[in-house]
């Protein structure tokens, strides 16, 4: 295959990545502002393919006629506007996917499963916007925000998985030899821990939605008080993550070469967990302050991210002596 087409591939899955994690963070931004219904229809914004600046733009009865989200509240161009700009972005990574397809078509003659995988991630992101509509007719349902997310974080994997494949030729030539065999099984274990405590958020965050709402997006240092049994859960069992993911940093600091590309995942794994629970402490400490509650959400879909390509990483590089690992 020509170099240049697979680093072009590269590049642009990459960037499709950040790109799907910047998304997050704005729908973590959305959320936090409580500015899920700026827009009450889909796909248009009142109405309009670009909304509204000023409520004279808007009819005497847009009340009635955008009752959902607008029945008690006046209009507000700045959380408008920034659902538009979520909604945006998710127009952007669609590009951004058909554009990463379009340069897998390469590796149909070497490896078809790059293809097949690009063409997943483009077929998801359209169910993603279809998602993203069924979030609005439902009036913000915690259930369908949160399987919202779950999909994303499910699309970044398989963007990983594709680019990491294509590059499988650079990844076998990791010296893994050093660390021991129980590495791989405590790895798995931290992501499975990963998932629940980013399950535990999202029941967390449910329940954050329902105390704002009541409180009207006011008064942050009075949320803590209505805070449920599973955020104090949740909290206590960062420090399980915390714990098992500096093992796994510590082997391989301990087992692979200074320069290794696994050396520095783990650097980016370790503190992005430590950003995780400052986030969440400043969450629980300082009266939920808005900027924490989509880092804290980004960040955790990050540390998922490093540990499924660190995943990958070993899974080729263990190829060299056991070849039955990764398809």
């Amino acid at each position: 295959m020509n170099p240049e087409t697979a680093r072009r591939f590269r590049r642009l899955g990459t960037l499709t990545i950040f790109a799907v994690y910047f998304v997050i963070l704005v729908g973590g931004i959305v959320r936090a502002s409580g500015a899920g219904m700026g827009c009450p229809d889909w796909p248009t914004c009142f109405g309009q393919l670009i909304p509204p600046t000023s409520e004279a733009e808007l009819p005497s009865n847009y009340h009635e006629l955008y009752a959902v989200g607008y029945a008690n509240t006046d209009f507000n161009v700045v959380k408008t506007w920034t659902e538009y700009l979520n909604r945006l972005t998710g127009v952007t990574i669609g590009f951004l996917i058909f554009l990463t397809l379009w340069y897998s078509r390469a590796y149909l003659k070497t490896d078809k499963a790059v293809f097949y995988l690009s063409l997943a991630c483009f077929l998801l992101v359209g169910f993603q916007g279809w998602l993203g509509s069924v979030v609005v007719k439902t009036h913000l349902h915690p259930l369908m925000i949160t399987a919202h997310m779950l999909l994303a974080l499910f699309i970044v994997a398989l963007l990983i998985y594709a680019i990491a494949r294509s590059q499988n030729d650079l990844l076998r030539q990791i010296d893994i030899s050093a660390l021991p065999d129980k590495f791989k099984t405590v790895l798995v274990i931290a992501m499975g821990f990963t998932l629940l405590q980013v399950g535990m958020g999202t029941q967390v965050r449910e329940a954050v939605d329902l105390i704002a709402t009541h409180h009207n997006y006011i008064d942050r240092e009075y949320w803590r008080d209505s805070f449920p049994l599973i955020f104090y859960v949740h909290r206590s069992f960062s420090a399980v993550i915390l714990l098992t993911n500096l093992w796994l940093a510590w082997k391989i600091f301990q087992s692979v070469e200074k320069n290794s590309l696994l050396l520095r995942l783990s650097y980016a794994l370790v503190g992005l967990i430590i950003s995780a629970i400052l986030a969440g402490m400043s969450l629980d400490r300082l009266g939920m302050p808005p900027v924490a509650q989509p880092i804290h959400l980004l960040v955790a879909n990050l540390i998922f991210g490093i540990q499924f390509f660190i995943f990958i990483c070993i899974s080729y590089a263990a190829k060299t002596t056991h070849p039955a690992v990764l398809p």
